[in-house]
Formats: C-alpha cells, structure tokens, sequence
C-alpha cells in the first residue's frame, strides 16, 4: 500500500477526496433549492397567482427587514435568543439532574413515570395563563413555558438512555466492586453523550417554540411579540419577515449543538 509524504494512504486520500466532493454536492444542492424557491416565489407573486399582501414576496420581505434593522430589531432578536437559550439551558441541566436521580432509585422512576408521560403528552400553551400567574407577565413567564416543553422531552430521552446502557458493562463493573457512583460516571454518562446531543438537538428547537408561544401571550419585545404585532396591523411583510429570522435562528442554534457533539467527541471519542 503506497504512501503519501503525509503518511495517508492513496485509498485513505481518495475517500477522503470523494467524501469533500460530496459535502460539496450536498451543500450545492440545498442552496440551489433555496434560491429556487425564493425564485419561485418571487415570481408567483409578481404574476399574481399567490397573493402578495397574504403571503409576502422575497423582495418585500427585504425591504421589510432593512426597516426593521432600523428599528430596533437587534433588540427583539436578542431577547428571543436570550429567553430561548436560558430556558433551553434550565430544562437541560434540571433535565438531566432529574433523569439521574430517577435512574439511582428505581422506585421513584417507577412512582415518577406515568406522571411524566403525561406531562409530555400535554400542551404546554394549554398551561399559559396558570404560567403567567405563576410567574408574572414578562420574561420571566416566556422562559417558564420554554422550560416547561424542554424539561420532560429531556428527562424521558436522558432515562431511556440511561436505562438502555450496556447491562453487561455494569454486571463486570460490580464484579470488580464498583460503587453506584463511579458506575454512573464511568459507564453510564459516557455511554450516552450521543442520547444527550440528540437530547440538545431536540430541545434547542422546543425552546424557540416555547418562547415564541410564551411571546404570543406576554412579551412586549421580541420576535413572537413582532409576528402577533404584524397580525394586528395586518402588516404582514412584518410577519414573514419575523418568520424568516426565526428559521435562521434555529438552523444556527441546531448547528451550533452539532458542532459542540464533534469538538465532544473529538475530545472524549465517539465510542462515548
């Protein structure tokens, strides 16, 4: 097998050089949808066969969003993200100091389960205005709701994982006279850094929905409060425009918890 000055390989380097190629064709690809369906769209809407006052149009939604910037914009995106990311934070860190209480003792697992099934299984919007008296008309009621849909989806995906551990690992740790606490941070916790990255990945999205629901019903700022004020106005550039950032914003935080899984696997490894 020939070798590179480098020390790869030739098979290793052409991988490598196909798998490049690849990421590069992928991510043609999905710009090339998204500039066609802004295309699209902008098209439609200058023929008239979608409604631009209902629907917008890309270069109106432009035009929208250089006002915007004008207008304090800065301001409402920093306080979604500030409401997203401290929910987001809470529910994972109460999330997961509950999943490892209920993983210790079996009984209250089993006493806690059928309540958290359904905690899950509950609209959280349903639960707003008993928020809102709970915790105040502000901020401190949005990053409540987004609290409230991130902890139980973290709970139930870290226990699942948790329980799932390699049952044979755990039978030789004991052998050995392993206590439960070294079980846990030995083999349990690095056994699921995967179950708590897909955990995050799941959340991070949860959390934009339940700030923007909590915006719908309290904020005075932020982008949930720029899409329900745009519906009342009827400026609904306003709102598509709003919508439009709040995608963004999602598919930046979601690559943001896909770039802290690989610099956590490169450090810790995948076998993790």
């Amino acid at each position: 097998m020939r070798q590179h000055e480098t020390g790869v390989s030739r098979e290793r380097a052409e991988y490598l050089s196909r798998r490049r190629r690849r990421k590069r064709r992928v991510l043609g690809c999905q710009i090339g949808i998204l500039a066609a369906f802004f295309l699209l769209w902008e098209g439609l809407a200058r023929v008239g066969i979608i409604d631009s006052f209902i629907l917008s149009q890309p270069t109106r939604i432009l035009e929208t969003l250089l006002n915007m910037s004008q207008n304090h914009l800065l301001v409402h995106i920093g306080v979604t993200l500030y409401e997203t990311l401290t929910g987001f934070l809470l529910g994972v860190i109460l999330g997961l100091v509950i999943a490892v209480v209920l993983w210790w003792s079996g009984f209250a697992s089993s006493v806690a389960e059928p309540y958290l099934v359904v905690l899950n299984s509950l609209p959280k919007i349903a639960l707003g205005p008993v928020i809102i008296l709970i915790a105040g008309a502000g901020t401190r009621a949005v990053i409540f709701m987004a609290l409230a849909i991130s902890l139980v989806v973290t709970v139930l995906e870290m226990l699942a994982g948790f329980r799932s551990t390699d049952p044979e690992l755990i039978k030789m740790a004991r052998t050995f006279g392993a206590s439960k606490r070294q079980i846990f941070a030995k083999i349990v916790l690095p056994a699921n850094l995967s179950t708590l990255f897909n955990s995050l990945k799941i959340n991070i999205g949860l959390s934009l929905v339940g700030v923007i629901a909590g915006e719908f019903l309290v904020s005075k700022a932020g982008l949930g409060y720029l899409i329900v004020y745009g519906g009342q106005v009827f400026q609904l550039d306003l709102v598509m425009s709003s919508v439009l950032i709040l995608a963004v914003l999602a598919a930046l935080m979601y690559e943001s918890v896909v770039l802290a899984q690989r610099l956590a696997e490169r450090r810790w490894g995948r076998g993790a």
